[in-house]
Order: structure tokens, then C-alpha cells, then sequence
């Protein structure tokens, strides 16, 4: 499967040119915003780490393993990249149990920044957001151009589209999923069948989505509209008057799309109507969702990007800085701005 069937049509025009994201670690950085105050005593470590070149299950078996303690003890509120730098909380569920030597645990790929107890564990979506600083290298693009879309991404925000690396390798995860849809059948192993499930979603969310991108509908709110804030998970049907809510125009309220489950689509008029089309022609995944027990919930279809600055620290770089909501996607960002090169490419065919 090519990009364009995983996502789907870009909101803001072709890209403006060319360049490479993560050639090293801290190209990719990432800070996890957690709004809740430690209590300073409890039964629960938590920890502040830094980590690069490892994902988030793996930080989380190597702390497990220092602590001696099982896997299940750990808990984090989110999932970060493997190639990137990032910053993230964890916690260890140590009921009558001193803080524990973490040493073993640290190294070059990962450092314990800060250790506080709370009262509580980690749970998973705490979060609010993740701030991003992101420089794309080897940048063939004028730097005008660029200027311009940033401006307006900043203005009107991009299309919610969840990334690739939701879907694996060519889109391995979509056509897994679809092969246990065909066999009315789930993965035994849990891991997997969350991976596939999750796949399966993102993806029917994502043609949604880049039909609204197509037709022009992605950022505005039409009669029987589902809305959400950026923040809530809670939704409101759209009548009239609430399509010309203020604000939709600050970004602060937005239409959203389906993460497919059981029951019908709580939207109404045509945007039930496309939603239903869009799920209709995977009926196989559709039905697989329903049937593993998942349920309807929605996630907004506009991407709104808080406090976006850039500058050219180099010729060829652009750096980014900017948040996002927790569980959005910074590639969402890069791809409204240019085309990714590949490790190892160069193309001087073109002159931007």
C-alpha cells in the first residue's frame, strides 16, 4: 500500500519541496506534557526519561528489569518513536518497596532525569499534548514558499491524518488486519491484536478524512456534524447556529470522523452519509472492529499546531518547534510542507 492510500490528499497544495527528517536522533525530539502535580509519597515511582534509538515497550522492560519487578508494574501515559530523542513519564507500582537502584537501567540510549512518588499510577492517555522540536536537513525547498505554508499552517492547522508508522511497512498492518477480518478471526497474541485493531481504525478514520480533504470539508462544520474541542473526547451534534461557532474559526473547536466500533455513526445528514460510504467499502475491517468489542468513538478531523515558530539554522535546514495534542501525529505537520527523502537520497533534478 503507497502513502496515498494509507493517508490521503494534502489540504494545503503540493509540497514546497524536499527534504530529510530523523538523519540523527535529535532531529526527532520529543517532550510529553503531563498536567498533574506529584504528590511527593506513595505507592508509585515516577520517573522522568530521557531516551534515543528506543522505543517506549522497550525503556519499559529495561526499568522493569532493574527494579525487579514484572512488566505489568510499568505503566506510561503514550508511546514514543524509536528514532528520536525523547522525553516521557513512567511509573513503577512499588507498594511497601523503597525506591529502587535504577542504574542498570541507564546508559547511552536511555537517563533518568527525575524520580518522584505519587499516589497513583501513570495511565495510559494522561498526557495533554507533546511538544515537538523537529529539523528537517538536506532541505531543497524555497525558503519564500515555505514561509508562506507555515504561516497558514499556523493559521488553519492541518488535516488530522494519523501517520504511517501506524500501519508498518508498506501498510503491513492493514493488510493483516484485513486477512484476520476475512477469517472472522483475532490475533492470540495481545500485543499484536492491539497493533492490528489500532491499525484497522486509524486507517477507515484516515479514508474518512481524506474524503473530507477532497471535497473541502475537513476544516469547517456542516449541519449533523459531530464537534469536539481540541482537547475533550466528549462530542456535540452541529445545528445551524453551531457551524458558525467562533470557535471553529480560532481552532478551538473542530467537525471530527469515526474511530469505527460497534453501533451506527451518532453523526447525521451527510456526514453519516460519507462516514457510512467510506466504512460500506471496508466492510470486512468494519465488521472485524464490531465484532472484537471495540467501540464508536471520534476523534477530531482538524489538526490545530500550538505555538508553531521555525527558523534556518543552516542553509539547508528548517527547524520547527510546536505542540500538539496527545495521540496527533508531527509527520501530519512535515507532510503540509515537503516531501521526505529517504536515508542515503539525493535529487538534484529539480532547483527549488
Amino acid at each position: 500500500m503507497n502513502e496515498l492510500e494509507l493517508l490521503g490528499t494534502r489540504a494545503h497544495g503540493e509540497p514546497c519541496g524536499r527534504a530529510q527528517l530523523k538523519a540523527t536522533a535529535e532531529d526527532f525530539q520529543v517532550d510529553e506534557v503531563l498536567d498533574i502535580p506529584l504528590a511527593g509519597e506513595g505507592e508509585h515511582l515516577w520517573l522522568w526519561v530521557e531516551k534515543r534509538g528506543l522505543n517506549t515497550e522497550e525503556a519499559a522492560r529495561r526499568l522493569a528489569r532493574a527494579a525487579g519487578v514484572p512488566q505489568r508494574a510499568i505503566s506510561y501515559a503514550g508511546l514514543k518513536d524509536r528514532q528520536a530523542l525523547t522525553r516521557q513519564w513512567f511509573s513503577l507500582h512499588l507498594p511497601g518497596k523503597a525506591d529502587p537502584d535504577l542504574s542498570a537501567a541507564e546508559g547511552p540510549t536511555l537517563a533518568i532525569l527525575k524520580a518522584l512518588r505519587h499516589k497513583r499510577k501513570l495511565q495510559r492517555g494522561a498526557h495533554s499534548a507533546n511538544g515537538f522540536t523537529l529539523r528537517l536537513t538536506r532541505l531543497e525547498a524555497d525558503r519564500a514558499a515555505l514561509d508562506v505554508r507555515l504561516e497558514r499552517l499556523r493559521a488553519d492547522g492541518v488535516p488530522n491524518y494519523f501517520g504511517l508508522q501506524r500501519f508498518g511497512h508498506g501498510g503491513g498492518n492493514v493488510v493483516d488486519a484485513r486477512a484476520f477480518a476475512e477469517r472472522h478471526e483475532l490475533p492470540e497474541q495481545r500485543n499484536l491484536r492491539s497493533r492490528l485493531l489500532s491499525a484497522a481504525r486509524s486507517y477507515l478514520f484516515n479514508r474518512v478524512l481524506a474524503e473530507r480533504v477532497a471535497e473541502g470539508s475537513w476544516n469547517r462544520a456542516e449541519v449533523g456534524d459531530l464537534l469536539a474541542f481540541t482537547d475533550s473526547r466528549s462530542f456535540f451534534m452541529a445545528g445551524e447556529d453551531e457551524c458558525s461557532d467562533p470557535r471553529l474559526a480560532i481552532l478551538d473547536l473542530h467537525p471530527t470522523g469515526p474511530l469505527w466500533g460497534a453501533g451506527e455513526s451518532p453523526a447525521a445528514g451527510r456526514g453519516q452519509a460519507l462516514e457510512q460510504a467510506v466504512a460500506a467499502r471496508e466492510a470486512a475491517l468494519r465488521d472485524w472492529l464490531v465484532e472484537a468489542g471495540m467501540t464508536h468513538e471520534r476523534r477530531i478531523l482538524r489538526l490545530p499546531i500550538g505555538g508553531l515558530t521555525w527558523h534556518y539554522p543552516e542553509p539547508d535546514v528548517l527547524q520547527l518547534e510546536f505542540v500538539l495534542p496527545a495521540g496527533c501525529f508531527a509527520t501530519a505537520v512535515v507532510r503540509e510542507l515537503v516531501d521526505l527523502l529517504p536515508a542515503g537520497q539525493t535529487d538534484n533534478s529539480c532547483v527549488f
